[in-house]
């Protein structure tokens, strides 16, 4: 079985943000499948997907914080600054972070460990809300 959905995620300050409930509630599908993968395809070149730590608030603010030093805004260098002064370093950060996931699927539920996330990392101001592409292949 194949299923694809285009899912609108809420608009969300600029941050890490754990988003695997608000996928979850729209894909009630999700439980029919036995063994399968799920690839989520953000579209966007402004934000980003990973998975992470899902308890602790810091994790996320520190992950911010680090992104903020690796990658800073303002640089003399950049060409590309039309758009604000945080568009080109969220660019370098969705292409080091990257697009997509795939997470298997087993009895129905994502088989991540107990720990784990999935996070909208969202590398602009005012990113606005966020379209996702979910596939699900499975049995």
């Amino acid at each position: 079985m194949w299923l694809q959905k285009e899912l609108r995620l809420k608009a969300k300050p600029r941050g890490f943000h754990l988003i695997s409930d608000e996928i979850l509630h729209q894909l009630p599908e999700l439980g029919s499948i036995n063994i399968g993968l799920m690839n989520i395809f953000i579209k966007h070149t402004s934000a980003s997907l990973t998975i992470n730590e899902n308890a602790d608030p810091s994790v996320r603010q520190d992950f911010e914080s680090f992104f903020n030093r690796a990658v800073p805004e303002n640089e003399p260098y950049y060409r590309h600054t039309d758009e604000g002064s945080d568009d080109l370093p969220a660019h370098l950060k969705g292409s080091i972070l990257g697009f997509s996931l795939n997470i298997p699927i087993s009895n129905g539920r994502l088989n991540m460990g107990t720990w784990q996330g999935i996070y909208l990392c969202e590398h602009r101001n005012y990113g606005g809300a966020r379209s996702i592409v979910v596939t699900v292949q499975g049995e």
